[in-house]
This record gives structure tokens, C-alpha cells and sequence, in this order.
């Protein structure tokens, strides 16, 4: 592989690994307000503990602070604390 290629290659839209386009909330700026584009939880459990918070595709969400890897985050003038692992679920 030559010198340019090693740094001008893309992944393929249908490599697992592209991601560019989705940002998940612990990429998100506090007290910046975003919408919910989708939510990608592995486990079942998860994505309905999101749903019953407010949390869907379409709502607007905002990190109102992060503390020890604990996010506290707005969703319909409500604040929920949530873990890393909840913000990482959350696609914006």
C-alpha cells in the first residue's frame, strides 16, 4: 500500500465499523439541545428503560452535566441521571 493510500481510505458504508455519521451523547456539549435520532441499545431491558424516561427517535434531549462518568440529562423539563453505558445507547 502506498503512502497515500494508507491515509486517504475510507471504510465502506457497509463495514460494521463506519460510524461517522452516528454520534452517540457522550459526544454531546452541555446544555447544547439535540434530537434523538435513534436509540441503540443491545439489550431489550435497556431500550425500554429509555422509552419509559421519555427517551425516543424525534425527542429532544440535553446533557445538563457530567460527573464521574454519570450524566444527568433534560428530556421534557424532567433531569434523569443516567450511566455511560445509557448515553452510549442514546444516537443524536
Amino acid at each position: 500500500m502506498n503512502l497515500l493510500g494508507k491515509f486517504f481510505t475510507r471504510p465502506l458504508k457497509r463495514d460494521k465499523a463506519f460510524k461517522a455519521d452516528r454520534q452517540n451523547l457522550t459526544r454531546a456539549e452541555v446544555h447544547h439541545p439535540y434530537r434523538i435520532k435513534e436509540i441503540d441499545a443491545k439489550e431489550k431491558g435497556m431500550k425500554e428503560f429509555l422509552f419509559s424516561l421519555g427517551c425516543f427517535r424525534g425527542e429532544e434531549i440535553a446533557v445538563v452535566s457530567i460527573l464521574a462518568g454519570t450524566y444527568v440529562v433534560r428530556i421534557k423539563d424532567a433531569r434523569y441521571s443516567i450511566d455511560a453505558d445509557l448515553a452510549k445507547a442514546i444516537l443524536i
